[in-house]
């Protein structure tokens, strides 16, 4: 006999990730950001190959939401350097490269983005594990 409902499993994930989210400090919600950015990506490049169009546009307009609600929103302009403006363009890049991947079902675009965060993701790290830079990170608000 089981006293767990078909959705506690979800429900336990939401409060594990709000509970995560809350305790995160503005540097790790920026790598989450970025984690759940190339999860959506890669749920629309499965989707994709098994032919889930409704699905493929799902995960694509959540990685697009991520990247221009999440990382390019989180952008601190007011520092006076070159850096926030340039991701700015690049993120837009990403978004306009995700409504061409829906559009024309092009994994070619859903890769190329994918790549593109992964290495923004990679220096973040890099900033992470140097205490002393990640406290004076300066480029997201």
């Amino acid at each position: 006999m089981s006293f767990a409902s078909p959705n506690s499993a979800a429900t336990y994930a939401k409060v594990g990730l709000e509970t995560s989210v809350a305790a995160a400090d503005p540097h790790r919600l920026i790598l989450m950001l970025f984690d759940g950015a190339l999860l959506a990506i890669a749920t629309a490049e499965n989707a994709l190959q098994q032919g889930r169009v409704a699905d493929k546009g799902r995960a694509i307009s959540r990685a697009m939401d991520i990247v221009s609600s999440g990382l390019r929103a989180s952008l601190n302009f007011s520092v006076g350097d070159e850096l926030p403006n340039r991701l700015a363009a690049l993120y837009d890049y990403m978004i306009a490269r995700l409504v061409h991947a829906n559009l024309h079902n092009d994994p070619a675009a859903l890769k190329e983005v994918s790549r593109l965060l992964g290495e923004i993701k990679s220096a973040w790290e890099e900033i992470a594990d140097d205490p002393a830079v990640a406290s004076r990170n300066k480029f997201a608000a």
